[in-house]
């Protein structure tokens, strides 16, 4: 390769490198603008916020969740709507690699690190946008007595053989309490479950009239 030609190659990567930089710069700012916005005492200029929110896209994921947990409930509540505008956004049909980056992003905020609140929200937001990359840590929550209930439900909504199995799963590992739960959920994917009668049919007040099983 000649000196001229490995020259070329230089100022290509270093002009490549440049743009990179650029553009996380222009997203560092973007993200923000758009926390400013929804941490502002105006009601016009949160508005402003959320009117961007989508454009902002994966990488205000986080910063928003941690808004979710600002004392003020009109903060609060802009984030939560900010989040809910840039999963929508994510989710339209011709967004594939849009989606997987926020869905990855939500998945990072199932841990333990994260309040109960922002995790139910997000694990409903997974239940719009998530695939079989979410099953496993939405599965994780089946034990969460705080979360169960949303995890079950939200596997439920997901489509696919991995959240069919992660239910089965779950309904083997669960606490006889919470059984009966799973077991629904898997009903509702035409899954037959035996021994465990559906919740419609189990009395809600004390009654001499047995269960039907």
């Amino acid at each position: 390769m000649s000196i001229s030609n490995l020259k070329e190659m230089s100022l290509a990567a270093g002009a490549v490198a440049v743009t990179a930089e650029t553009a996380g710069a222009a997203k560092k700012k973007a993200v923000e603008e758009l926390i400013a916005n929804i941490k502002d005492k105006s009601d016009k200029v949160r508005a402003e916020g959320l009117l961007i929110a989508s454009d902002v896209g994966a990488p205000a994921v986080k910063p928003l969740a941690k808004v979710m947990g600002d004392k003020d409930v009109e903060v609060m509540r802009a984030a939560k709507r900010a989040l809910w505008k840039i999963v929508r956004r994510a989710g339209r049909p011709s967004a594939r690699d849009e989606r997987k980056a926020v869905a990855a992003e939500l998945i990072g905020l199932l841990g333990d690190g994260q309040p109960t609140s922002v995790r139910r929200e997000v694990l409903w937001m997974l239940s719009e946008i998530g695939g079989r990359e979410s099953i496993k840590a939405i599965a994780a929550l089946l034990s969460d007595k705080e979360l169960r209930e949303d995890a079950r439900m939200v596997l439920q909504r997901i489509p696919g053989r991995q959240s069919l199995a992660a239910l089965k799963a779950g309904l083997k590992a669960a606490p006889e309490d919470f059984k009966l739960n799973i077991a629904q959920s898997l009903r509702k994917r035409g899954v037959k479950v035996s021994g465990y009668p559906c919740v419609k049919l189990v009395p809600t007040k004390k009654t001499n009239v047995k269960p039907v099983k």
